[in-house]
């Protein structure tokens, strides 16, 4: 019995084995001839991973091409890992069943640190060595990619390759090195020699102190490739929906947000294009809901005229439209309208308007009270998103917190004449994330973590219809100290996943105190990575060019502390450095 029939026979023995056969709605021809081909892997269950938009992008783009095939894999759940093993079956790939150490590139996708060990978790259920170092020419080339490539230190050890930035052109531009080198007869270090230095592209093994790696970029988003026939879940997706991409990057300069700075420049596209490519998904795929998705969806120039052309279309498809990532500033009751939805979402992140100014949220009270148009549409329910533990916060700022949801509790029986509101409230723990300007903070302590999640809690629970709900603290720290790692780290993910770590994003697999012997046994503290770090101090990540200038960064930590905020991006451009990639196309 070969490896596909034995993987065949242990699938109904499984939970969910849907994740697992492949064949959806929409796959590509992966067996047209090809140079080279990759396996995307995704370190997260299929539902989830599914509903990742950056992979499904970067699938169609390589499957697009006449001289690439890319296939698929999801980490598999513990059920069936634990079958694997038993019966000596390495980890396939969905489409074809081949295993990932036959491919000519694997490439991680790795969008935020709790995945750590889950790579290692796919790498050795499919018998691949975790290092780079210990990878023979056997071995495919490894590769990362994904927002936490912003610091790529704690796992660099584990690559050979590692795209910094968006993988759109970076993929395509491996792969035919890797197709080139093939034809060629050259071995896999002289591949890498020869991809070492393009943009976005940083090899580990043979980068050099001072040397800088640029960003990767797409530089023509309106016409940049994306999926206009979506992969179909066999199952439901945790987000099971079209998504359409309206822009990338964001304006708005929120000093706490990573995702804001690191894909700058802002890049729009079309109302016409955004409305062709969410039309081609729905009628492809079928799906009852089309999400227009970015940073600030309410930000977007055209969302007025892209929602007269999708309103007619969806409603005549019975389709829901959805907006997502709203700002509170950029809300407008028409825009509501145009949207069915149950609840809508916001993030006010700051509970005083001291606070707002400090992170830079440019939301006042006078437009959480424009909140009351929702009220007016039919809207009875209401999403709010705050960070506990923001740079210079003090309980009177939590307390803002629970004054908020009473203020929108009367603003609702003003307008409604009733007290039936719900509002959910929930509350992330800080993290000082690189490419910030918070990048230099600490992290507040473990024991205030808890102690200012209990006085908020106390706060809530007297006021009707509020839920809280709120980020574990053990796991905020940990996800700190990851996030400002560097190259010492990758032994402690090793000896985490060793230890049984894996699922870390999962509260029930979720194991504190295995982090905690694993920073012990290789001689490290948690502590060091999530103390406030000096401005003139050396970062692991500092060798980057994301476009946004350090000094521009300390500007704008220095304009926090004063409680000045600086102006939204698309009221004039603020000279970050981020246009040197590309034109800044809002203006």
């Amino acid at each position: 019995m070969d490896i596909k029939e034995k993987f065949e026979r242990i699938l109904s023995e499984v939970e969910k084995p849907a994740r697992y056969c492949g064949g959806e709605w929409n796959t590509p021809d992966v067996k047209k001839p090809h140079r080279a081909d990759m396996c995307f892997c995704f370190p997260e269950l299929y539902e989830i991973g599914m509903s990742n938009l950056g992979v499904q992008i970067l699938y169609d783009i390589v499957n697009k091409d006449d001289d690439f095939v890319a296939e698929r894999c999801y980490a598999p759940g513990l059920d069936l890992a634990a079958k694997l093993k038993e019966n000596n079956i390495p980890l396939l790939s969905l489409e074809t069943r081949k295993p990932l150490k036959d491919f000519a590139v694997l490439g991680f996708s790795i969008g935020f640190e709790l995945l750590y060990t889950n790579v290692l978790y796919m790498l050795d259920l499919a018998g691949i060595p975790f290092y780079a170092s210990q990878r023979g020419e056997e071995y495919p080339i490894l590769l990362a990619g994904g927002p936490c490539t912003v610091n790529p230190e704690p796992f660099a050890d584990f690559f050979d390759v590692i795209v910094c930035g968006e993988g759109e052109e970076a993929d395509i531009n491996l792969l035919r090195a890797v197709a080139d080198g093939k034809d060629k007869g050259l071995s896999k270090a002289e591949i890498l020699q020869l991809v070492n230095g393009m943009e976005g592209i940083y090899v580990p093994s043979l980068h050099k102190d001072g040397e800088t790696v640029k960003k990767a970029i797409v530089r023509d988003f309106e016409n940049a490739s994306f999926p206009s026939r979506p992969l179909v879940p066999n199952i439901e997706a945790v987000h099971d929906r079209a998504v359409v991409e309206l822009y990338r990057g964001c304006g708005s300069g929120c000093r706490f947000c990573q995702a804001g700075f690191w894909y700058r420049p802002i890049r729009e596209r079309s109302a016409q294009r955004c409305a062709r490519l969410g039309m081609d998904m729905i009628n492809s795929a079928g799906f009852g809901e089309m999400s227009l998705c970015s940073l600030s969806t309410g930000d977007y120039t055209h969302l007025e005229e892209l929602e007269n052309i999708l309103v007619p279309f969806c409603d005549e498809k019975r389709v829901n439209l959805a907006l997502p990532s709203l700002r509170i500033s950029s809300f407008s009751s028409d825009m509501v309208r145009q949207s069915r939805r149950s609840s809508l979402t916001f993030a006010p992140e700051a509970g005083t308007q001291r606070l707002r100014n400090v992170i830079n949220k440019n939301v006042t009270d006078e437009e959480i009270d424009n909140l009351a148009g929702a009220f007016e549409a039919g809207y009875d329910s209401i999403k709010l998103y705050f960070m506990l533990g923001l740079p210079t916060e003090t309980d009177e700022d939590i307390a803002g917190i629970a004054e908020i949801c009473k203020r929108l509790k009367g603003l609702y029986y003003l307008k409604r004449h009733k007290r039936g509101l719900n509002i959910s409230v929930s509350c992330a723990v800080f993290i000082p994330k690189p490419c910030t300007p918070f990048q230099w903070e600490a992290q507040i302590s473990f024991e205030e973590m808890l102690r200012r999640q209990s006085y908020l809690r106390g706060l809530l629970r007297e006021i009707k219809g509020v839920t809280f709900s709120w980020h574990g603290a053990e796991t905020s720290v940990l996800e700190a100290a990851l996030a400002r790692g560097d190259r010492r780290q990758s032994a402690v993910i090793e000896r985490a996943y060793r230890l049984g770590a894996r699922f870390d994003a999962w509260t029930e697999q979720f194991k504190w105190e295995l982090w905690t012997q694993a920073f012990a046994d290789c001689g490290l503290s948690v502590d060091d990575y999530i103390r406030e770090r000096g401005t003139d101090e050396a970062l692991p990540w500092d060798f980057i060019d994301t476009g946004v200038s350090k000094k521009y960064l300390l500007k704008e930590r220095a304009l926090g502390y004063k409680e000045i905020t600086t102006k939204n991006c698309r009221e004039g451009c603020n000279a970050c450095g981020a246009n040197k990639f590309g034109k800044c196309t809002i203006y």
